[in-house]
């Protein structure tokens, strides 16, 4: 097969052509996030080879499903959703190249080449988003049954300063985030009223603690006598509560003890609001009663958007339900004429729970008070994108700057040229003119290898430039197997083709079994390998593989075109 010359440089045409597009520039379109915060669509060139992130800086994570918050049954499904809802997240970040795969059966990595903004991506990538719609306590339930948990607590022998002090010393104790210090007017220092979205001054509440505990604010009084009650102010609406910021830890660790939650209302839960208010300098959290089924939740959801609510100057996000979910919704709605309905996400009540007046059909809004259009912009984006069906948590995190990849580029060029320069001065001068004809198979060997790596999609690593520089020295040695056979045979007195035929044959075995136990060793390391490892092994196999062309064949068609040249050839310079 491709005896002819002819046949022969037109394959090795074809492989040069389709090499040459394979690694052509194109202009491809991605979405990306204006300065306004808008995702939009825009055109770039990209060379075809993909930079990984120790050439071009990023960020790397290996995630897993965080059984520690309970276990997740069917962890190989909840982990390919998990995928898809990364992978559309992703996307919607518009990050350039990314790579979001699952490796084994149990781990996501998530490669974010160029990401400015880490801790936004991160953020962005683990958000659980899971959102829910439920009503709050309007009978008063948990309010009722606080007297009787106080006794439970009393005969337990639990007290605010005995809890104080275990909470204190657990560190894993759950600690709810603050906003920073908002001062208050005089009016509200007056009348002791209640600023959404705002906080107090710490310090300020630890002077005046016992004068604050026991006055009464427009929130409400304290609600009775006991371990817990003396700790919570009654809201303006059913199912509200107020804890001071100081007191959350106390009285969550109080809320959780089986005393307490055998007497808990069934069929109820509690859950704290995102963020403090403030009365009269000091902090407090909202604390809701909330029935535990929700009349919805985000799976219905289509599209979510971020804006500036040019009335009160806070960011909302607005977001619209499917037909299925917005019948379901204006359902539910019309049978809560009157009531309180919470926004949660995240097991966390997202403002204050705004009364049903009428039925809401297929549209809604979630105000976040203080948060930036940028973190308004991210909560409408990981809705959208759907929640994770499980929480995950990282496992491996590494985080590349721009600068050392770059410095990483430099000196893996002039690794790589500096090794290619020696190999082609030492093959020119040992070997002569076949020296020459292996050179120009080296030129078209890093055509091709470069190639396969453009049409496969593969990621350049800093382990694979290791991984084709040592496949150059590959390369060079199914040469040098096969100029050493070809003097052999001319040294036994065979004519130059005789021996060039020679050299070929017999140097193939060795050539194909060193290469062939090589791409199986490096087969192996992709199969089981991460990261880094699988760079090295994918360059290191597109690299023998091009060797093996251009040794055997594409010298060898070289080597036929100089003997058909030259007919009455008597000797070869190698």
């Amino acid at each position: 097969m491709f005896e002819s010359l002819r046949a022969r440089f037109i394959v090795i045409g074809v492989l040069i052509a389709l090499s040459i597009w394979s690694l052509w520039p194109r202009h491809i379109t991605i979405r990306v996030r204006g300065s306004d915060g808008r995702m939009r669509d825009t055109t770039v060139q990209r060379v075809p080879i993909k930079e990984g992130l120790d050439l071009r800086g990023g960020m790397h994570l290996a995630l897993e499903i965080d059984e520690s918050r309970g276990k997740v049954e069917n962890a190989g499904d909840a982990i390919d959703r998990a995928l898809k809802v990364i992978r559309t997240r992703i996307d919607e970040f518009g990050v350039a190249e990314p790579l979001v795969q699952k490796v084994g059966s149990s781990r996501i990595v998530v490669d974010l080449p160029g990401v400015a903004d880490a801790g936004r991506a991160r953020e962005i990538v683990l958000r659980q988003a899971f959102l829910e719609f439920q009503m709050t306590d309007k009978n008063g339930l948990f309010r009722s049954a606080l007297p009787a948990i106080d006794r439970a607590l009393v005969a337990a022998g639990v007290t605010e300063a005995s809890v104080g002090k275990a909470v204190e010393g657990d560190t894993s104790q759950p600690r709810l985030a603050t906003a920073a210090p908002t001062p208050t007017s005089a009016v509200e220092d007056i009348l002791g009223g209640v600023k959404r979205g705002g906080a107090a001054d710490t310090g300020k509440a630890r002077t005046a603690a016992r004068r604050d505990t026991a006055a009464a604010d427009t929130t409400g009084n304290q609600l009775g006598q006991g371990p817990l009650s003396p700790l919570l102010y009654a809201g303006q609406m059913p199912g509200e509560y107020y804890v001071a910021e100081e007191k959350v830890p106390v009285v969550e660790a109080m809320l959780a003890r089986p005393e307490a939650q055998r007497l808990f209302p069934r069929n109820f839960v509690r859950r704290w609001g995102a963020e403090p208010v403030s009365r009269g300098g000091r902090a407090f959290r909202p604390l809701y009663v909330l029935e535990e089924k929700p009349i919805i939740t985000g799976e219905f959801l289509t599209d979510a958007k971020a804006r500036i609510d040019p009335i009160y100057n806070q960011s909302v996000v607005d977001f619209t339900l499917n037909r299925r979910g917005g019948r379901i919704f204006e359902r539910e709605t019309a049978a809560h004429v009157g009531d309180y309905m919470a926004i949660v996400l995240d097991q966390m009540v997202q403002s204050q729970p705004p009364v049903i007046k009428s039925a809401i059909a297929e549209h809604g809004q979630i105000e976040l008070g203080r948060a930036s259009l940028q973190e308004a912009q991210d909560l409408a984006l990981v809705l959208k994108a759907g929640s994770l069906p499980a929480p995950l948590h990282v496992v491996e995190e590494r985080s590349v700057g721009p600068t050392l990849g770059a410095d990483s580029i430099h000196k893996g060029m002039l690794a790589g040229i500096v090794g290619v320069s020696l190999v082609v001065l030492i093959m020119l001068a040992y070997y002569h003119f076949a020296g020459v004809l292996a050179v120009v198979a080296l030129c078209l060997y890093v055509l091709f290898t470069f190639a396969g790596l453009a049409g496969m999609g593969a990621t350049l690593t800093l382990p694979g430039v290791a991984g084709f520089a040592l496949s150059v020295g590959i390369a060079v040695d199914a040469n040098v197997l096969i100029f050493e056979r070809i003097r052999e045979e001319l040294a036994h007195g065979k004519s130059v083709r005789l021996a060039i035929d020679a050299g070929f044959r017999m140097a193939m075995n060795a050539i194909v079994d060193s290469n062939v136990s090589t791409i199986l060793t490096a087969a192996f390391l992709f199969q089981f390998g991460t990261g880094p490892v699988k760079g090295f092994a994918v360059t290191l196999i597109f690299g023998i593989l091009a060797s093996m062309v251009t040794a055997i064949f594409v010298t060898r068609t070289f080597f036929n075109l100089y003997v058909e040249r030259r007919p009455g050839l008597q000797t070869l310079s190698i």
